[in-house]
């Protein structure tokens, strides 16, 4: 295999909304902008069925049909959309190095990373499959949910995460059912109080996730183990969500890029800049807050406005 260096004045890493929105912007300000898509071209929202809540569609739009149309628009542009993900970074020097499949090598004079988070979820088969079959199981209340409108659903998660998730869906669905796998949450007072004043949620503490069933790729119920006695019951639900956090893929940038305690990428307040000059940040790379499709188009428009300001600083 050939080994490849190549120069580049604005490097995207990733995809997914903020992504594909840099590399409009960035196109139009003729940075010649170079994305590479990443592992999962298109981000987590190619995992979404229906996107209901993004401004002007009105209809809504499958998540991987607002991602064609994103990457469409950005290369209408001239950006250049590519394959492949990176492996290494050394932003030690003026030049911003990039390594892509440890098999070319860019020298960069700004990147933006956007490399996104990846929903945690509890690794079981039965999960597995009808998440890959957009049947019932997700880590979105906020995007998902809607779905679920006076249906039952089943949420796992212990934290304030978990809680507000729980909350949210109580508004729309018949019943909710929280699955805590300790004897105890572990969100805020305020949090936990919350949920347990909500008529609709029941609340089962000790209580591990076993199985995800269903008929013809369609969740019908969970099967969960009460730890406290070994009796293994059955919960009716359409929907099955898990809110056990995320991790941000940022770890080939810690030895450069200042994360917070849980990896999150930290940024210059109402800016995308990081710590380094010349690389910026757009998406849930960032923002452990909000995680949504809007909020990370917006922070992917910023990073290529900070980026063409950077450069027009250097002229």
């Amino acid at each position: 295999m050939s080994y490849i260096i190549e120069n580049i004045k604005c490097l995207i890493i990733g995809s997914g909304p903020a992504g594909y929105t840099a590399a409009i912007y960035a196109a139009r300000a003729n940075m010649n902008p170079v994305l590479y898509q990443g592992m999962q071209p298109g981000g987590q929202l190619t995992t979404t069925n229906e996107v209901e809540n993004f401004p002007g569609y009105v209809h809504g739009v499958t998540g991987p049909e607002m991602m064609v149309q994103l990457q469409d628009q950005a290369k209408r542009f001239g950006a250049d959309i590519r394959d492949g993900w990176a492996t290494k970074v050394d932003f030690s020097g003026v030049i911003h190095k990039v390594w892509i499949n440890d098999s070319i090598e860019l020298h960069c004079e700004t990147v933006i990373i956007s490399t996104g988070a990846s929903a945690k979820y509890l690794g079981l088969p039965s999960e597995q499959h009808y998440l890959n079959m957009g049947g019932g199981v997700s880590a979105c209340a906020v995007c998902d949910g809607f779905f679920y409108r006076n249906q039952e659903v089943v949420i796992v998660g212990a934290g304030d995460s978990a809680c507000e998730e729980a909350h949210y869906l109580s508004k729309l669905c018949k019943k909710v059912t929280m699955l805590v796998r300790s004897e105890k949450f572990r969100a805020s007072k305020i949090m936990e109080e919350r949920v347990l004043r909500t008529e609709n949620i029941e609340i089962l503490m000790s209580h591990d996730t076993v199985e995800v069933l269903g008929d013809n790729n369609v969740v019908h119920s969970i099967k969960a183990l009460n730890k406290s006695n070994g009796e293994v019951i059955e919960i009716p639900a359409t929907g099955f969500f898990v809110a056990i956090g995320h991790k941000p893929n940022t770890d080939i940038f810690a030895d450069y890029i200042s994360l917070d305690e849980t990896g999150y990428i930290i940024n210059t307040p109402g800016t995308s800049k990081t710590n380094i000059d010349g690389v910026f940040v757009a998406g849930d790379a960032a923002d452990h807050v909000y995680r949504q499709a809007i909020t990370a188009a917006g922070t992917g428009c910023m990073a290529a406005l900070d980026a063409e300001r950077y450069l027009a600083s250097k002229e």
